[in-house]
């Protein structure tokens, strides 16, 4: 025979098929193979048993033995055959294997038939086995271990494929015992299993004349495999007949590879084969049996390419093209062929621009396949083009197809000068050779070359215009579609006009300008165009078109009762106001998108639409929580919350994975932003649990972009839960989180996410660098909120802008207290006086609220530095403006706060002014504080409270209130030391110890 194995350095895998690694090897092994090649000796054993006598018999197994006896004997390996085989033949076979294959280089066994794993041990079940086998079944079954044991250290490559994982064969609640006298097993539930004790099948440590085994499973662990129509071949069998064929060229494990994706493909995801290989050489086979040539060599060789390229897909990808696929009734093997096409690397990480993806491609399959029948000529050579053309997409292989369609077209353009004998002769030939260009373009949409499809649609449209009107129709809408997707695709501004232009020919088809369905329909289209090119300005003239155009249809389609239309223009009008919304102070066209996506609701009911249901749900719950932004309380957060958890009712994680994930993170939002305004922690713990969640399946080697936003919303989350831990560890955990998102968002690629993570990373140092009194961590603040106005400009972004100057404030703020420079003070000032350009009480009442608060804390600090009671004045008036929005009730932190900060400026008014008529007024602002600031929920705030409740007192007494007035002052200073000792926070101590100490002196003078 002749084989070929190659060198590998060390390099040991024991994984899935899909493992990455794969890869890696066959790079090698180019490098290696021709150095290296030598003739090597296989032997293999094939072993079928079909004709059971007392348990369920198997029609395919004897047919699998059969065929792969031959395909190996073809490879070039001295191949035995043997069927029905009882015990002691059986075990007969083996010994003799094992006796044959010594001085060989590879050993090959292939068994289909029943199989039972027990106890750790698998075995493969003779015909004669019955339920009395089970007592002694080292000695009635045969136990494969010892086998492959026996082989390893004799043959350098083992290679066992098991075609037995079948349903057990015996009674559900049979016990195995290797012996009489043995304890006994239950019987693994899906046949053989690929585990021996706690070890790996195939696991154990090599000798040194071994190079590895392979060991493969029909199915996975735990899982059944089909056994195949009667009379056929296993799928796994004939997945192995297809593509061991392959091994001329390509290496073993991506062989195995193809199998594996062939048998999913084959059974439409039902079963997929698994693999444990811990092979140390790469191994090539060099004699092959005839491939297929022409059509079907064509087809088969990228066929190939679409199975490893498959089974490099992460499984979450896997389960959105398989649920498209289900959805839309459209091929698998299709539907993954486009993705193919399209190319791993363009593949969309975001799960709901995949969805479009497939949703768009699914659509285009369908329209082929139902045109299919439609589709007739009398040149033999285009039936036999267009044949193999529709035989190639059922198989992926798309680029193959348009090769087909290619040459279709061009003998169309060949024999087109012919046709003009008799009009009806003209009219059969134009609209067969429309079909045939229409064909061409719906191949060219499926590998994403939208721009040839516009063309040849055009074409289409051109034979056909004159002689159907239903075509005509047709091939201008698809050409006004796939213009719109050259567009999106490539940001082609010429192209999305072009599929407008050609939108409005349709409309010209429509008799008198009738306002009907079609028109409705059209005229729909033709707003998502614009509302693709209005996302991509700064203006809104295009999406306030859109929405018109969205409105105008939603009229006929009501006349028409036409709820499925209704709907889609319905939640189609709420996504794009949402859009012009999120632009606009003015939360009025977010209003109006609620009130689109309840309607679409309406019409999309959940017992008969419920992933439709669910999708509205979710995009209701975004628009909710958009709206809340504007609100001083943030009503809507817990609709936004309800709408969420009523989504995750029909997204589960096992049924859609992506749209489960999307869900739990816009959930968490939903639940850091509730649990900030209530001050609740257990909802921002809830909140980053529910980060969590998603990020197992937004992983980042899976959809980066998607896992970088939730890495992002869990830093937030963080960063609230730290608010009522005075440590720094969930600080420098969200810190380190809004870094990692950082390493995806990049300024050139995504500058909005990009500024938006800068922004939090700012508020993080922010925190750090107040509690740690530490001004490079406070620079460093200042430099994130600057670094985002660079894109947060204020013509483009001015809710964002005016978010980022109102942090910077902050920031600025805290520099002048750390620094002791009243220049900073100034600067938050000005900052803060920009934010409120932007944030007014009347449509932003709440981020109005918080920048007065803000201010008013500034000004109060600015007058620790020029003794100006003015200036105090101005920051009193500043914080009792922000509490006429910031109540207890809806924001009791942010309330208790500007209550504190009242109390302080009221306190250092009298001091300046040098009497004590503000001290009452100071002492209830404090009281009303410690509402919200209590010792066990607020242990550091509580003691601040404590801490300026003792300095009344002391005032008091320094105007005259005698002992009494110290000692209470002595009271509040004492349990003010105490909460900063139990909230971990030392540095006031030294400072109360000593106002305590200068109380206690000057009550002894009293």
């Amino acid at each position: 025979m002749a084989f070929v194995e190659t060198s590998k350095r060390n390099l040991v895998r024991q994984a899935w098929l899909t493992a990455f690694v794969a890869v890696l090897f066959c790079l090698a092994a180019t490098a290696l193979q021709a150095a290296e090649t030598k003739s090597l000796k296989g032997v293999a054993l094939i072993i079928g048993q079909s004709k059971y006598e007392h348990i369920a018999a198997l029609p395919n197994p004897a047919n699998d033995a059969r065929d792969v006896a031959k395909m190996l004997t073809d490879l070039g390996f001295d191949a035995r055959n043997v069927t029905d085989r009882d015990a002691a033949k059986l075990k007969r076979d083996l010994e003799r294997f094992v006796e044959d294959a010594e001085g060989a280089d590879v050993a090959f066994i292939y068994y289909s038939g029943h199989g039972i794993e027990a106890g750790g041990e698998n075995y493969l079940v003779p015909v004669d086995a019955d339920i009395s086998s089970l007592e002694d079944a080292d000695a009635a079954l045969v136990p494969i271990s010892a086998v492959m044991d026996a082989l390893k250290k004799t043959v350098p490559v083992t290679i066992v494929l098991l075609d037995a994982c079948r349903t057990n064969p015996f009674p559900a609640d049979a016990m195995v015992r290797r012996a009489p006298t043995a304890s006994a097993s239950p019987i693994g539930a899906g046949g053989l299993g690929p585990v021996r004790g706690a070890k790996a099948l195939g696991n154990t440590p090599a000798t040194d004349a071994s190079l590895g085994t392979v060991v493969g499973f029909a199915a996975e662990p735990g899982r059944p495999a089909l056994d195949g129509a009667a009379g056929e071949n296993s799928p796994y069998a004939a997945a192995l007949l297809r593509h061991l064929a392959a091994m001329k060229g390509t290496e073993f494990g991506s062989v195995m590879r193809m199998v594996t994706e062939e048998v999913y493909l084959d059974t439409k995801a039902k079963q997929r084969p698994w693999v444990n290989e811990s092979l140390r050489r790469l191994l090539y086979f060099g004699i092959a049996p005839p491939e297929p040539t022409g059509d079907d060599g064509l087809i088969t060789g990228e066929r190939r390419q679409l199975l490893l390229t498959i089974s490099d897909l992460p499984d979450p990808k896997r389960a959105q093209v398989e649920l498209a696929s289900l959805q839309e009734g459209v091929p698998l093997d299709a539907l993954y062929g486009v993705l193919k096409a399209l190319g791993t690397e363009k593949i969309p990480e975001d799960p709901t621009d995949l969805q479009k993806v497939l949703d768009a491609q699914a659509e285009r399959l369908k329209k082929m396949m139902s045109e299919r029948a439609a589709l007739r000529t009398d040149d033999p050579e285009i039936k036999r083009l267009v044949a193999s053309a529709d035989k190639a997409i059922g198989q992926g292989a798309i680029v193959t197809a348009r090769k087909f369609l290619d040459d279709a077209v061009g003998r169309v353009e060949q024999t087109s000068d012919v046709v003009d004998e008799a009009e009806g002769l003209v009219k059969q030939k134009r609209l067969a050779d429309a079909a045939i260009y229409a064909r061409r373009a719906d191949a060219s949409a499926l590998v994403f070359d939208y721009k040839s499809a516009a063309g040849d649609y055009a074409k289409a449209f051109s034979l056909a215009e004159k002689w159907d009107d239903k075509l005509r129709w047709n091939y201008k809408s698809q050409e006004a579609e796939a213009l719109n997707a050259s567009g999106n695709a490539t940001g082609d501004l010429d192209a999305l006009q072009h599929s407008i232009e050609a939108y409005r020919v349709i409309l010209n088809f429509i008799p008198n300008g009738e306002q009907n369905r079609d028109w409705a329909i059209t005229r729909n289209n033709v707003a998502v165009v614009l509302q693709t090119i209005g996302e991509r300005e700064t203006e809104t003239a295009h999406l306030e078109e859109a929405a018109q155009i969205f409105r105008d249809s939603l009229v006929v389609f009501e006349r028409v009762k036409d709820d499925i239309n209704w709907a889609a223009a319905q939640g189609n009008l709420g996504n794009v106001l949402l859009t012009i919304g999120e632009r606009q102070s003015d939360p009025k066209r977010l209003n109006e998108a609620v009130t689109a996506m309840r309607a679409a609701l309406e019409k999309r009911p959940r017992d008969k639409v419920p992933l439709d249901w669910a999708s509205s749900q979710m995009i209701l719950g975004i628009v909710l929580y958009a709206l809340s932004e504007r609100e001083p309380a943030g009503e809507h957060l817990a609709q936004a919350e309800a709408a969420y958890r009523l989504a995750l009712e029909e997204y589960t994680r096992e049924k859609t994975p992506v749209e489960w994930g999307m869900v739990e993170n816009n959930l968490g939002n939903t639940l850091v932003t509730l649990g900030i305004q209530l001050n609740d922690k257990a909802k921002i713990d809830e909140a980053a649990d529910a980060f969590r969640a998603a990020l197992k399946v937004r992983t980042r080697e899976t959809f980066p972009v998607a896992w970088a936003t939730t890495r992002l919303n869990l830093g937030n989350a963080l960063s609230g839960v730290a608010r009522f831990d005075m440590g720094t560890d969930a600080l420098e955990e969200a810190a380190s989180a809004y870094g990692d998102a950082l390493t995806v968002f990049t300024r050139q690629r995504f500058p909005k996410d990009w500024a938006s993570a800068q922004n939090n990373l700012g508020s993080i140092y922010q925190t750090l660098g107040q509690r740690t009194r530490d001004v490079a961590m406070l620079d460093q603040s200042a430099a994130s909120f600057r670094a985002a106005r660079q894109v947060y400009v204020r013509r483009k972004f001015p809710l964002d802008w005016a978010a980022s100057q109102y942090s910077l404030g902050n920031t600025l703020r805290l520099l002048g207290g750390v620094t002791d420079k009243p220049e900073y003070y100034g600067e938050a000032i000005a900052a803060f006086r920009d934010a409120l350009r932007e944030y007014k009480r009347e449509t932003n009442p709440r981020q109005w609220a918080l920048t007065q608060a803000g201010l008013g804390s500034t000004l109060h600090w600015l007058s620790m530095s020029n003794a100006d009671p003015k200036t105090l004045l101005e920051s009193i008036a500043a914080r009792r403006a922000a509490l006429e929005v910031l109540t207890i009730e809806a924001a009791p932190v942010d309330w208790a706060n500007a209550q504190n900060g009242i109390g302080m400026s009221l306190l250092n008014l009298g001091n300046l002014q040098r009497t004590d008529k503000y001290l009452s007024d100071a002492e209830a602002a404090f009281t009303a504080a410690l509402k919200v600031f209590t010792r066990e929920s607020q242990p550091m705030q509580w003691a601040f409270e404590q801490n300026n409740l003792g300095d009344i007192h002391w005032n008091r007494a320094s105007y005259g209130g005698g002992k009494a007035e110290y000692r209470k002052a002595i009271e509040f200073f004492e349990s003010a030391k105490q909460g900063f000792t139990e909230a971990g926070y030392t540095m006031p101590i030294p400072l109360t110890d000593k106002k305590i100490d200068l109380a206690k002196k000057q009550m002894a003078k009293k």
